[in-house]
């Protein structure tokens, strides 16, 4: 049997009273793909950085092809040819890819840039990315930002790598182009480690799956041997039940009309073409479509913080019975009337919550509001911090615990528990399940037929095609910024829902052969 490349033996870390990881063992090997598996807090992450250098285990040892290496930095994980893609990157904006891949090396070629780009060139051709090395960072999407921090381990030599949730803000092309990158360098004789819950994705890319719950180690399995609901027990140490219980909307009352709405970003892109639909009391309409197609926009014009061209946004008040065009009032208004934004952005912690402030602080908060006064009554929001740390099985020592150190799952729970404590009567979740653990997916999915089931009227902008059609009651799909149909969440089906999304760009399946097309 051929040796690890890398294997830990009773690897335990401790952050105070807090047991992030007790006595984990596990293995990767070259030429295959492990998937560490675990929920939101599992401490999935935190056993990744000790191999990584980032942190030093507390007891346990580390073996890298057989022998036993003290990791104490990063620098100590880059001589052992390992190299980690965190889930935020650390990146240089105002520096090119090819800058950004070399600083920090002692390397005299670093000064030589030409020789750099053709060496990032030949990375990227044996590879398969797709990357300009000139580009600045602040000229990048997502997904090229990303591309640049994995060249920058390859550059240096990595041959185990470790990915922190390399899919949480990818649409689905560029999942499916990451994937084919990571099998080639499986096949190249490297170790790949992807740290996810994504389900689908771990059946569709892993060799084996190592699962984690609660810091401690429950086991390893053949992907091909395995099944989501056995991983889904092994994650959460019970059975869940992978359903959502839809009921029909009671006595729904139109609580928005929108009316042939035109937007333009700042590019002067039209972003919003012609779009109308209306949003009713006691139930959920989702909004379908590919990523970049207007869903964000829509949101925000509704929450007045996208300038409309033309058209309009009706509220129909409940308590006055007044109808109210929100085009004329600013965010703030708009919000007291009782509609209300969750938006969970690409950066959680640029858009919605302070980092450096503690989860009482930030329900105090509001994205886009200003505080009134400097001396706050803090004794409401710390029991609302206390509920949503209960209700949303939030993991974190305290409710005096900074965000920053939550895990992401942990910090968007927060963000969308914020706003569904204010008890909206419009309330817009915009991927509110984005890098969350199944079991707090289906947590969330239960506080939106919870807020539906009290009249509230709620949209749901999600990107798993099967959630959407088992939650909703209508879908409105959304391409390119005009309404291509609105169809009934009970009888459509994935096919009608993909033709109305596009007709021209077909997302081909994650898995080597067929697949999943949608998420």
């Amino acid at each position: 049997m051929p040796v690890p490349a890398i294997e830990l033996k009773n690897i335990t870390k401790t952050f105070g009273s807090i047991i992030a990881n007790k006595d984990v063992s596990l293995s990767a090997s070259r030429g295959e793909i492990l998937a560490l598996l675990g929920e939101n807090g599992s401490g999935k992450t935190t056993l990744m950085n000790m191999i990584a250098g980032i942190y030093y285990p507390d007891s346990g040892q580390i073996f890298i092809d057989g022998k036993e290496v003290v990791i104490a930095s990063p620098k100590d994980a880059f001589r052992y040819k390992i190299g980690m893609i965190h889930q935020h990157f650390k990146l240089v904006d105002v520096f090119s890819a090819a800058e950004n891949i070399v600083l920090g090396l002692n390397e005299k070629e670093r000064f030589d840039i030409a020789k750099v780009n053709e060496k990032v060139r030949t990375i990227s051709e044996t590879y398969g990315f797709e990357i300009d090395p000139a580009k600045k960072i602040y000229e990048m999407s997502v997904s090229e930002k990303q591309t640049v921090e994995i060249i920058k381990v390859l550059y240096r030599g990595a041959d185990i790598l470790i990915l922190d949730e390399p899919t949480a803000v990818l649409t689905p092309q560029e999942t499916r182009k990451l994937f084919a990158v990571l099998r080639r360098m499986r096949d190249a004789g490297k170790a790949v480690i992807i740290i996810t819950h994504k389900l689908h994705e771990v059946l569709a890319l892993s060799d084996k799956v190592a699962v984690l719950r609660k810091g401690e180690y429950i086991g390893t399995v053949l992907t091909k041997d395995t099944n989501e609901n056995q991983l889904t027990e092994m994650m959460v140490g019970k059975k869940v039940s992978l359903n959502i219980d839809r009921a029909e909307p009671k006595d729904p009352q139109d609580r928005l009309t929108v009316t042939a709405l035109d937007a333009v970003n700042r590019d002067g892109v039209k972003v919003l073409d012609d779009v109308s639909f209306v949003a009713r009391s006691g139930e959920i309409l989702g909004i379908a479509g590919i990523a970049g197609s207007g869903q964000r926009e829509l949101l925000e014009a509704i929450a007045g913080l996208q300038k409309v061209g033309s058209g309009s946004i009706i509220y129909h008040d409940p308590k006055t019975g007044v109808d109210e065009d929100l085009r004329n009032k600013t965010p703030l208004e708009i919000r007291d009337l009782g509609v209300r934004l969750s938006f969970v952005p690409e950066d959680r912690l640029g858009m919605g919550l302070v980092g450096d402030m503690d989860i009482v602080d930030n329900m105090m908060l509001r994205s886009y509001s200003k505080g009134r006064s400097f001396f706050v009554e803090r004794r409401s929001p710390k029991s609302l911090a206390e509920k949503i740390i209960e209700q949303l099985e939030v993991v974190t020592p305290g409710v005096s615990t900074p965000v920053r150190r939550l895990s992401g799952g942990n910090v968007q729970k927060v963000l969308v528990g914020r706003e569904i404590a204010a008890a909206p009567t419009v309330f817009m979740a915009a991927y509110p399940v984005r890098g969350l653990d199944i079991n707090s997916s289906y947590t969330i999915y239960n506080l939106l037929n919870a807020q539906k089931e009290s009249g509230v009227a709620v949209i749901f902008v999600g990107e798993d095609l099967d959630v959407l059609l088992e939650l909703c009651d209508r879908i409105l799909v959304i391409g390119s910024g005009k309404v291509t149909g609105i169809v009934d969440g009970r009888t459509a089906t994935k096919e009608e829902i993909g033709l109305l999304m596009t007709k021209s760009d077909h997302i081909e399946g994650l898995h080597e052969e067929g697949g999943s097309a949608n998420e």
